[in-house]
């Protein structure tokens, strides 16, 4: 029962929701169609590890006070979470688009063979990605402490 009353918990997942279901609708509008295995897949716009973090940490801020070791370390987590989607995730990413075009190049010249399942591209993020997922994120737990405080 006390997960059901964690705001900070439930201020979390409904800004990754929420990231998710955002990059449904940013993609429709490039794409034309509606892919709906984007709302599970990482990487795009908006981050929604950078929503999901940045709520967390916005939430344990408001309830527990901005210079709580609470706040400190939720706050170096959310740090982390975000240079790493910037960083190594999509550094692999780069690094899988690279393989795929290899991997297709070889095909063309070898001409036989079963092409092998190409390897996710999009795991990472821009920088642009973790700051809008960021402010999605901070904007959610401002509404959720502010609108709905906790009793």
């Amino acid at each position: 029962m006390e997960l059901l009353a964690n705001q900070i918990f439930w201020t979390a997942i409904l800004a990754n929701f929420l990231a998710q279901t955002l990059k449904l609708f940013l993609y429709y509008l490039l794409e034309g169609h509606f892919q709906w295995e984007r709302f599970l897949e990482t990487g795009g716009m908006p981050s929604s590890h950078s929503a999901t973090v940045s709520a967390l940490a916005m939430g344990v801020g408001f309830q527990e006070g901005f210079g709580s070791a609470l706040f400190a370390v939720a706050a170096v987590f959310a740090l982390v979470v975000m240079y790493d989607a910037t960083g190594i995730r999509r550094a692999a990413g780069l690094h899988a688009q690279l393989l795929n075009q290899l991997v297709q190049e070889l095909q063309k010249v070898l001409e036989k063979g079963p092409a092998p399942e190409p390897l996710k591209e999009l795991l990472g993020h821009t920088y642009l990605e973790v700051l809008v997922g960021a402010l999605l994120g901070a904007l959610v737990a401002f509404v959720s402490f502010h609108l709905f405080p906790a009793a």
